[in-house]
């Protein structure tokens, strides 16, 4: 799949593609509904499979000071949409100037004019332009006239009737529930980020642990988790059982929410790496304990608990 971040530099093949649109966050089970109702049109017309997305998220736009909410980083985005069977991702960069592009304006100028579409897809509640008064009607009526196909493609939902959408799945996960958040998304929830330096003190605990960058990943609820981490190479990713703390640290007074994660059976240096965080169980929240001892035996009840969750299950799947 190729990444396109300018218009002015769409291939020759790319132009005339069918086209998915929408924010893509997660890339869960409904958006992928969306991707693989794009690829089955494109092969019936040979023509090329794309989704069109923005960068930032029109939220981070629009309301700068709220709280991180993002569910997957744009590297983590574009790697589960390529794993779907697109040909090209579209990122139009989101600004003012494009906030403020209408409906019409943006069918005209952008989808046509820029990317000569053949057809599009969208998820039935699709809104767009400025003021968000475009829908799926207005583009069908505007795509009779300009030759192209509209196709809404359904809601998904799960097995209790529930509409799988991004800002269920974010509930999920503020809610210690990585197991809804999953069964929503279609694969465990990731944090992926860099190893950076942190105090150094689960060392000193007997339990190093990697200090992941969180960016504007959404804050899951605070306590501790049973992971899975990968670290990211050349050839691919290495994938080792964890366990994970996300929070403030109550037993040193920390002021800032950190994730650390120890990799189970790891030894080497990690600073500077990429590593994926899969969450697989919430085990507790955290606490302050009367002692650091107090703390390292809760410590070695977590990684004894975390073996026996996740000892048996299958090397990771689903993880694009």
């Amino acid at each position: 799949m190729r990444l396109i971040r300018s218009p002015d530099a769409l291939p020759a093949d790319l132009r005339g593609a069918v086209v998915a649109i929408g924010n893509f966050d997660g890339v869960h089970r409904g958006h992928r509904r969306v991707i693989e109702e794009t690829v089955a049109i494109a092969r019936q017309l040979g023509a090329p499979a794309a989704a069109l997305t923005f960068d930032p998220h029109p939220r981070r736009l629009f309301t700068p000071d709220a709280p991180p909410f993002a569910l997957t980083s744009n590297g983590a985005r574009a790697r589960r949409l390529a794993a779907l069977g697109l040909d090209g991702l579209f990122v139009l960069d989101f600004d003012r100037a494009l906030a403020a592009v209408t409906a019409d304006d943006f069918i005209a100028d952008i989808l046509v004019g820029r990317f000569g579409v053949r057809h599009v897809v969208v998820g039935d509640d699709f809104r767009f332009g400025r003021g968000r008064t475009g829908d799926q009607a207005l583009l069908a009526a505007r795509g009779r006239d300009a030759g192209f196909g509209v196709t809404a493609a359904p809601k998904v939902v799960d097995a209790a009737g529930r509409v799988i959408a991004s800002r269920a799945i974010r509930e999920a996960i503020a809610a210690a529930d990585p197991v809804a958040a999953q069964a929503l998304l279609g694969y465990h929830w990731e944090i992926e980020g860099e190893v950076v330096h942190g105090d150094a003190r689960g060392r000193e605990l007997g339990f190093p642990t990697a200090n992941i960058a969180m960016g504007d990943y959404l804050h899951p609820a605070k306590g501790v988790y049973a992971v899975r981490a990968g670290i990211v190479g050349p050839d691919g990713t290495e994938w080792h059982d964890g366990a994970a703390s996300f929070g403030l640290r109550p037993q040193f007074d920390g002021k800032d929410a950190r994730l650390e994660v120890f990799l189970l059976d790891f030894s080497g240096d990690l600073y500077g790496r990429t590593l994926r965080v899969a969450f697989h169980a919430y085990l507790r929240g955290e606490q302050r304990f009367d002692s650091v001892d107090a703390l390292i035996v809760r410590m070695r009840e977590d990684v004894a608990e975390t073996r026996s969750l996740l000892a048996g299950l299958p090397a990771p799947g689903g993880h694009a």
